[in-house]
């Protein structure tokens, strides 16, 4: 569907031309109109696909800029999320009267309540600050919410926010609009859609391929005390315009950009640590490509869209088949050509086996290619050894006597 054909405001149309839109991507098209419609909406799609567009279009299209009042509330998992949703949006609606703000943690309260009280159309908010705003500050009116969001709905599960998603839409009494979007859909926000949906209509592009399609899967097969040559050796040899670096702790993280620096320049380091300002500024200087190599824990990996990324690499093999997902996501965005390269140790063959059949994946092996079968089956014989050396430890142990067991023993 090309862009001229969409039925909204000209200054949409505008701005939307200026962002270089020409034609809507899928899950753009297949959700444009029943949310302008009114209808409650289920949308999963493949991390990357355009879904903050498709639903930042049609709420500028359905505010109105003389009620001075929140008409929409989006909540997402995290303050990046927050800023890069309000950033979409104040883009897209440019050239109207529109205000969108991002309300989240680790901010000045006050200056967050005077923004409320100047005006503000559409709120994104993380979930912990929206609830101090209307349980502890009593600060926020959500009477006129006519849409209520829930974007990355299953990091939102992830990351614990389910029960403070239940007490934020049990607060809106009124009738609304209810829109869940996210890369998939598991049990717990299906229980949600259930409770709180009313007879939503159900989008689900790429349902066997949640990760994008002109994405590249890459894995390289060694030991885990060669694991940081091997990186050192794909950095060196490989053109990477820019890449995200991925460590499943902090920890790994520090000694790995520790071990990077001196090797590398412009090279970066983002966790969940630091202080809000400086992420906010370590992301920035992500985005103007100031930084090519950023050393990352998962709180990139969240739902944030980095144009320049050419690589995601895992310098840790991600806990989980969504975290893949979440972290691989970050490139081949919107189309876009990205490699996700992955360092398989011994232990993790096992879960590449189910990632590749899951999520249906051509992988491409780099130097030798193990045998992914094999080694599950080798790997379950020798942790079925080690608890059977260890059951057969505990039988042989003699039994400990109680010391209030012995005959005339003292009590102690």
């Amino acid at each position: 569907m090309k862009l001229s054909e969409l039925d909204v405001k000209p200054q949409i149309l505008k701005a939307l031309s200026h962002m270089g839109y020409e034609d809507l991507t899928p899950i753009q098209e297949k959700t444009l109109v029943p949310i302008l419609k009114g209808r409650d909406l289920l949308a999963r799609a493949e991390t990357g696909s355009g879904k903050t567009a498709a639903c930042a279009i049609p709420l500028v299209q359905m505010i109105d800029p003389s009620l001075n009042a929140i008409q929409a509330l989006i909540l997402v998992p995290t303050r990046e999320l927050a800023i890069q949703y309000v950033e979409e949006i104040d883009r897209i609606s440019r050239h109207t009267d529109v205000a969108p703000f991002a309300m989240f943690g680790g901010f000045p309260v006050e200056i967050q309540k005077a923004k409320l009280r100047h005006k503000v159309h559409i709120l994104v908010a993380t979930p912990g600050r929206l609830i101090d705003f209307i349980y502890r500050i009593r600060s926020i009116d959500l009477s006129h919410v006519r849409t209520l969001v829930l974007d990355e709905a299953d990091e939102m599960l992830n990351m614990g926010f389910i029960e403070d998603i239940d007490f934020i839409m049990s607060c809106l009494i009124h009738d609304h609009q209810t829109l869940f979007f996210g890369a998939t859909m598991p049990e717990e926000i299906d229980r949600l859609a259930r409770a709180h949906l009313k007879e939503p209509v159900r989008v689900e592009l790429n349902k066997k391929q949640v990760a994008p399609q002109s994405l590249v899967h890459h894995f390289q097969y060694t030991r885990l005390g060669n694991r940081l040559k091997a990186l050192i050796d794909y950095l060196k040899r490989k053109e990477i315009s820019q890449a995200i670096i991925f460590c499943n702790t902090r920890h790994h993280a520090e000694k790995l950009i520790g071990d990077l620096k001196g090797k590398f320049k412009s090279i970066g380091y983002i966790h969940g640590g630091l202080d809000q300002s400086r992420r906010t500024a370590i992301f920035e200087r992500f985005r103007r490509n100031e930084i090519n190599l950023m050393v990352a824990t998962d709180i990139a990996g969240r739902g944030l869209d980095f144009s320049h990324v050419s690589h995601v690499i895992n310098y840790d093999y991600p806990l989980g088949l969504e975290a893949y997902t979440h972290r691989t996501g970050r490139t081949g965005r919107m189309g876009r050509s990205g490699i996700a390269m992955s360092f398989v140790t011994d232990k993790e063959l096992k879960d590449v086996r189910s990632l590749v059949k899951a999520n249906h994946i051509d992988p491409v092996w780099h130097g030798t290619m193990p045998n992914v079968q094999a080694a599950s089956e080798q790997n379950r014989r020798r942790d079925r050894k080690k608890y059977q050396k260890r059951r057969t430890g505990r039988e042989r142990r003699p039994p400990t006597r109680s010391i209030t067991s012995s005959p005339g023993a003292r009590s102690l």
